[in-house]
């Protein structure tokens, strides 16, 4: 399904503002509007998503601390009369209201969170912690020792419970944003080179929440915006009174205003523009110049009435990085012990398909620019590395790497092994003995890195990756140019909640395989 360019306007209630309407192209070539839904629309779906994450919520809550009385029964059978059951009972709810009030203390319903990115996830997780942490610290206070078990079973179960309840909702939610439904209406203020830019960066991302029905670009802007299929009017030139680009959002129903750069002529125009917009329901969003940097290393510092931003410096050592690697040790070790006989299985179907070695090593780039032998399923011809020079200038991709679509070195067994990213298992041994990581950067090839040049370096601050942002987001069908952007902004903003998603997004690519040959 494919959006085709439509201009805004057109659809409007009597007596209402127009509405922006995406014109969907279904795969049986018929052609359908769909308006974005209007701000109370947006305010009725955002009460209505809330509600349904607490009733999610609370079932996950309850699922987990009954489990966790039904195991506790079984294995600590409460003597008759003791009235140990009621205690349970008792114990049961007041974990259960702390639990569900921290998760609403923590504000993880929180529409600007809900949706897209870790936060949410990040957000339930400190919650529940803090409230196991609390009743903790009343259990040795009482000194009630009986609800071990609750702790041992409904923390981790309710945690995972929590966690598949959002995920699945989230699925629900991007589904619906697809349609038009679920977004905030926005509008971009700015130079027409930075409005253009953000609205790209909104395009790419369906999950963001946000829809650009219109723009402010300065006098200069000629004609409307268009950003891929999407057509987006200019409505007003950038440097007008910020009290009229406030009358223009309200007038057009515009939940949110995103300054692209600079707005005025002078830095009091975005102050003016907040007071302007204060009592009309539109929220003000100032997109940040700070390319590439992660919202978890931006944070404000008052100081006399001075709204300082402090950008934490990227740091490459200390006790995130201890905590990555244990991890690393615990995944890989699992992981070539509950697979063990999946690599033998695969070792064998490779020497039954041409004979040749099951395993091909490579020189490959790690940390620091150290060298190491990075191991993979054979799923080339055994000569393919002397065959290399004659493909050279068949080569499809861009930059430094060599990738072609029907690469006539690739054996039978080795197009599936490329296409579910089987051939990768090996490199789990790598990152037991510490040569790489479980998420990362790619691999670069001892050839790529003496061709590095500026800031592709940095790529080599960290342990390249079994999987990555990169090999998640298209892996070849990525631009030399993207997939260096994607390992930069990985190396600087990493962390481990991060590198969950990462390996959960690689789950659903090695099922459902893009940009794999």
């Amino acid at each position: 399904m494919t959006r085709v360019p439509s201009p805004i306007g057109g659809a409007s209630s009597p007596g209402g503002p127009s509405r922006r309407l995406h014109l969907v192209r279904t795969d049986g070539g018929a052609v359908h509007a769909r308006p974005i839904d209007s701000r109370a629309s947006r305010l009725s779906w955002e009460r209505r998503y809330r509600r349904r994450l607490r009733v999610t919520d609370a079932g996950a809550i309850a699922v987990a601390l009954v489990a966790a009385l039904i195991v506790q029964g079984a294995l600590e059978p409460p003597s008759p009369g003791s009235g140990a059951t009621t205690a349970e009972l008792l114990l049961s709810a007041v974990i259960g209201a702390a639990w569900f009030a921290a998760l609403a203390v923590f504000r993880t319903r929180d529409p600007h969170v809900v949706g897209a990115g870790a936060m949410e996830y990040k957000r339930v997780i400190n919650a529940t912690a803090t409230a196991f942490g609390l009743v903790a610290i009343w259990f040795l206070a009482a000194q009630y020792s009986d609800g071990r078990l609750t702790f041992v079973v409904a923390l981790p179960l309710g945690a995972v419970g929590l966690l598949v309840g959002r995920w699945a909702w989230r699925r629900w939610l991007r589904s619906q944003r697809r349609f038009g439904h679920y977004l905030s209406r926005a509008m971009l203020v700015g130079s027409r080179v930075e409005v253009e830019h953000v609205a790209t960066q909104i395009a790419r991302d369906r999950s963001a929440g946000y829809a650009v029905v219109s723009a402010v670009c300065d006098h200069a802007a000629s004609g409307d915006l268009v950003v891929g299929d999407q057509r987006i009017p200019i409505v007003a030139p950038a440097n007008v009174d910020p009290a009229r680009v406030a009358a223009t959002a309200e007038r057009n129903q515009i939940d949110s205003v995103i300054v692209a750069g600079r707005f005025g002529d002078d830095c009091e125009a975005i102050r003016r523009l907040g007071w302007s917009l204060e009592g009309t329901d539109s929220e003000l969003v100032l997109s940040s110049q700070l390319t590439d940097v992660a919202g978890p290393r931006i944070h404000f510092r008052p100081v006399e009435g001075l709204p300082l931003l402090h950008v934490e410096i990227p740091t490459f050592e200390g006790w995130r990085h201890v905590v990555k690697r244990t991890f690393d040790v615990v995944f890989a070790s699992t992981v070539l012990l509950v697979l063990a006989p999946v690599y033998l299985l695969i070792a064998m179907i490779i020497r039954l398909d041409d004979d040749g070695p099951a395993l091909f090593r490579q020189t490959r780039c790690g940390r620091d620019g150290r060298i190491f032998q990075m191991w993979k399923f054979r799923s080339m011809v055994p000569t393919a590395e002397r065959e290399l020079a004659g493909l050279l200038d068949r080569n499809e991709a861009s930059g430094l790497l060599f990738k072609m679509r029907n690469d006539p070195r690739v054996t039978r067994v080795g197009r599936v092994l490329r296409e579910h990213s089987l051939d990768e298992l090996p490199q789990f041994w790598n990152v037991l003995v510490g040569e790489m990581s479980v998420v990362g950067p790619r691999p670069p090839l001892v050839t790529e890195v003496e061709s590095y040049d500026g800031p592709v370096r940095r790529r080599l601050m960290v342990k390249p990756g079994v999987t990555g942002i990169w090999q998640v987001s298209g892996r070849s069908d990525l631009s030399w140019e993207e997939g260096v952007r994607l390992d930069l902004y990985y190396v600087e903003n990493w962390s481990l909640t991060g590198d969950l998603m990462i390996l959960w997004r690689t789950v659903k690519t090695i099922l459902r395989p893009k940009g794999a040959y």
